[in-house]
C-alpha cells in the first residue's frame, strides 16, 4: 500500500507554505534546508530542501529549486513502508523513463529515487 503526497517545487517554499496555511489552516510539520544537507553555497544554504506542511487534513511537500516555470513545479511522491516496495515501484515506473536520481539510501534516512516516466510525469519514490 502506498501513500500519494503532492510535492511542489517552488521558488519560495516558505512564502508558499505560509499562504497555504493562512488560506486552509494548518501548520509546518518539518523543514530541512539545503545547508543542513551539506550545500555550503551562500545562495542556497537557507533555501528549503524539504518542507512538510499539514493543511486541510493532508500533507504537502515543498522544496526550493530554480529552473522551473509556474505550473511545472510538481512531482508525484509515492511513499512506501518498506525499501522492497519502494524499489519495486521505482523499477517498474521508471522503465523507459528519464532517471534523475537512482533509488537508494537517502542522506536524511530511508530511501529515495526520482525520475520522469515515459509519459513525462515527474515522480519521487520514498521508503522508510
Amino acid at each position: 500500500m502506498a501513500k500519494l503526497t503532492p510535492y511542489i517545487i517552488s521558488e519560495d517554499s516558505r512564502a508558499q507554505a505560509a499562504f497555504y496555511i493562512s488560506s486552509l489552516g494548518g501548520e509546518v510539520v518539518s523543514v530541512m534546508t539545503h545547508g543542513q544537507m551539506g550545500d555550503e553555497s551562500e545562495a542556497n544554504k537557507d533555501k528549503v530542501m524539504h518542507m512538510c506542511i499539514a493543511v486541510a487534513g493532508v500533507n504537502l511537500f515543498l522544496s526550493d529549486f530554480a529552473g522551473h516555470s509556474h505550473g511545472n513545479g510538481l512531482s508525484l511522491n509515492l511513499e512506501f513502508a518498506s525499501e522492497d516496495e519502494g524499489r519495486d515501484a521505482y523499477t517498474k515506473l521508471s522503465d523507459s523513463g528519464n532517471v534523475q536520481f537512482p533509488f537508494g539510501e537517502a542522506p536524511w534516512g530511508g530511501f529515495f529515487g526520482q525520475f520522469v516516466d515515459k509519459f513525462g510525469v515527474p515522480w519521487m519514490i520514498t521508503a522508510h
